[in-house]
């Protein structure tokens, strides 16, 4: 059996079909934003990697193929970023998610220079929430009735990862820059 190893790089314009393909994959994507055709996704992709963008977009893929999405919306007065991240249905229950979230969380707060990442999940996903503390993350609250899904009022669990915090124990993936 063949071990494969995902691997982080920046996101890039040519993601756009990959990113199509990521929001048909699960109809729960749809929270991820507008995405339901090429040119829906190809500005998608756009909006997070153009110059100025204050976002930190990487992509998790298996050779060379996008398969899910970390970012860091970074706040630079403030040294902090809103970590968010999403992964295509085939992908999910690997792993992936939380060694990928790990990863970009020690590089933001490593050489990235940021002091703070936050998250939020609604509170029925709890897989995203066991992805966060994977990453290292501590939950500070709960935000109730943030979100309206479906005509229903759901709670958002918040958390937060400190320069300062411990790192977890993890294997990195590799982070390829260029």
């Amino acid at each position: 059996m063949t071990h494969i190893s995902p691997a982080l790089r920046r996101l890039r314009s040519e993601d756009a079909r990959a990113v199509l393909d990521a929001f048909d994959s699960n109809p729960d994507m749809a929270r991820q934003g507008e995405v339901s055709n090429l040119a829906e996704a190809e500005s998608y992709v756009g909006n997070l990697i153009k110059p100025g963008s204050p976002h930190e977009a990487w992509a998790i893929t298996v050779d060379s193929t996008l398969v899910g999405l970390m970012c860091v919306s970074v706040d630079e007065e403030n040294r902090n970023g809103w970590f968010w991240y999403w992964m295509t249905d085939a992908a999910r229950g690997r792993g992936w998610t939380a060694a990928a979230a790990a990863t970009i969380a020690e590089w933001a707060l490593g050489p990235r220079g940021l002091e703070r990442l936050e998250l939020g999940h609604r509170v029925n996903n709890p897989v995203s929430g066991a992805v966060a503390r994977r990453a290292g993350f501590v939950q500070e609250g709960t935000e109730c009735e943030k979100f309206l899904v479906d005509g229903q009022r759901v709670d958002v669990a918040t958390y937060g990862r400190l320069r300062s915090d411990p790192s977890p124990s993890f294997e990195a993936l590799q982070m390829v820059e260029a």
